[in-house]
């Protein structure tokens, strides 16, 4: 029973967070708010969480990497894949060998597999901490893109990395080709699971639906099922667990497209990998502030394990892997833009990338929710039963890294963001031109459609008239498209648009007060909101 009290405590620590998070007027983002509401409930509490490391990973890796690869957008992944691979594959490689002979020489207590095993931890990046702070300060879409990459790949990279450092911990040895063959054939089977177990549930399960019929519980709950049967059938064969649910989230996003998914059942899946995503990173940033009045208690006997008595040397030590963290990420991003964003066609590496472009990059590499989770999953005993060595100056040192990459991004991206701009492609005229073409399609469905329609009938002009009604509205989108519209019609457009926006808020008001007068019933009510909501969000994502 104490423990249900606790998780319920947890979860209105995450939902307060969103409110609290919302009030305060800096650009602090939400994860420091959660950790500070579960540092209060961890030294409140008289029960703590006792996390177990298998249980933990499994509950919370798989969804969300798996969610990270279903939305991450994949043209603009293809588009900046050099400097994204750049940044997840050659920067986790560089960070976890950089670091790892950082950590053990400036830790000699430590040892090198152990040192390595904290390398791997801290070397993935987390973008929900910058997508809160980009609530508040713009960040460039294509950043925000190259950093979702980056976090999607790197996450998958750096726990590999870990596996392997954790395998030589408990094992005493280490063979760097057996290391790459490994891990070519964890890339390559975890990734081919993914793709075929996503590809294969949604296949049949649109065959079923087809036959048999489809309902919107059940396609919402094989879409929750998906990431964790990849992961446990990769993990099974001793392949990528990770890699498969990231893997089978990308592929995900392929074959929905002809999975025959109901629009309804599509916007109310939407809405419920929203509101679980949002509850799975909120309770890791709690559970991280509940696990650290425990962390700390136990600092002075922590920091023995260095060599040292002191508290400060504990400070200094994540004040150095921070900063150890940042040089090699600048430098990296200094190389990976170089040669990718900023360069010219003919002139390889002519141009360089803004200092303040590079800083932004770098600052925004703050650690988060698979640094905590790798961090907790390093398992409480070696193969002989003797505790794992410096356990708690690892997960000590990861939550420092964790808060400070926070703080650090919560206070210097707002000004580096402002008013800087990445260099882009022409995004819109293909987003254009698409739009173009499918009205033009409408267009020619509705002359088709008219003339059959109308076909020997008396009243043919009522239909010709209805249809000369819709196809003008797609024939004054094609206008505003293509350009051949003035610059008054563009604004008068924008005010009609906001008219329209007053208006269908206006019914909305209007339709929930008939509910609570109870003068229309509930689901009259649900009806006209969902449909109130669904013309709301379409205006909405016009402005």
């Amino acid at each position: 029973m104490d423990i249900v009290t606790l998780s319920l405590f947890l979860l209105f620590a995450v939902v307060l967070s969103g409110v609290v998070s919302r009030l305060l007027p800096s650009a602090l983002p939400r994860p420091l708010v959660q950790i500070a509401l579960g540092a209060v409930i961890g030294g409140i509490a008289q029960i703590r969480v006792e996390l177990d490391p298998e249980i933990f990973f499994l509950l919370f890796v798989p969804p969300l990497l798996f969610l990270d690869g279903w939305r991450i957008p994949k043209d603009e992944l293809f588009r900046d894949a050099g400097a994204i691979l750049g940044l997840a594959l050659g920067l986790v490689f560089l960070t976890v060998l950089g670091m790892g002979l950082f950590i053990h020489w400036m830790i000699p207590a430590m040892p090198y597999a152990v040192a390595f095993a904290l390398a791997a931890v801290v070397s993935p990046t987390d973008p929900i901490a910058v997508s809160a702070i980009a609530q508040k300060v713009p960040i460039p879409k294509r950043m925000m893109h190259i950093l979702e990459g980056e976090s999607l790949l790197n996450d998958a990279s750096g726990l590999v990395c870990l596996r392997f450092a954790v395998a030589a911990a408990l094992t005493g040895a280490f063979s760097l080709t057996n290391a790459g063959l490994t891990f070519v054939w964890m890339a390559v089977s975890g990734v081919g699971l993914g793709v075929a177990i996503a590809w294969g549930t949604i296949t049949a399960k649109s065959l079923f639906a087809r036959r048999f019929g489809d309902d919107s519980g059940s396609n919402i709950l094989v879409s929750l099922l998906i990431p964790f049967a990849a992961y446990l059938v990769a993990e099974h064969v001793e392949s990528s667990g990770v890699l498969a649910a990231a893997a089978a989230g990308i592929a995900m996003s392929f074959t929905n497209v002809s999975s025959g998914a109901k629009a309804a059942t599509r916007i109310r899946r939407q809405a419920v990998w929203d509101m679980l995503q949002f509850t799975l990173n909120g309770i890791i940033f709690v559970l991280l502030g509940e696990q650290l009045p425990q962390v700390f208690a136990g600092a002075r006997d922590t920091v023995m394990l260095t060599g040292h008595d002191s508290l400060w040397w504990l400070g200094l030590y994540v004040l150095a892997i921070v900063a150890g963290l940042g040089a090699l990420r600048f430098a990296w991003t200094w190389v990976a833009l170089r040669l990718t964003l900023f360069r010219q066609r003919g002139t390889p590496g002519r141009t360089s990338p803004p200092r303040r472009v590079i800083t932004a990059m770098s600052v925004a590499g703050a650690r988060g929710a698979i640094t905590l989770a790798g961090a907790l999953t390093l398992p409480l005993t070696l193969g002989d039963g003797t505790p794992f060595p410096a356990r708690d100056l690892v997960i000590f040192l990861a939550c420092g890294v964790i808060l400070s990459s926070l703080v650090i991004a919560s206070l210097t991206l707002p000004l580096l963001l402002r008013g800087l701009a990445l260099p882009v492609q022409d995004g819109m005229s293909e987003l254009d031109h698409t739009r173009v073409a499918a009205a033009k399609a409408a267009i020619a469905e509705l002359e088709r459609l008219q003339h059959e329609m109308a076909e020997g009938r008396d009243d043919a002009d009522q239909y010709v008239e209805i249809a000369s009604r819709l196809m003008d509205g797609y024939r004054s989108r094609i206008d505003t498209l293509e350009g051949d519209i003035d610059p008054d019609a563009k604004r008068l457009e924008d005010v009609e648009r906001r008219m329209r926006l007053a208006a269908i808020r206006a019914e909305r008001r209007v339709v929930f007060e008939l509910l609570n007068t109870r003068a229309i019933g509930s689901e009259t009510a649900q009806r006209l909101g969902r449909e109130l909501d669904l013309v709301d969000t379409r205006l909405s994502a016009q402005a």
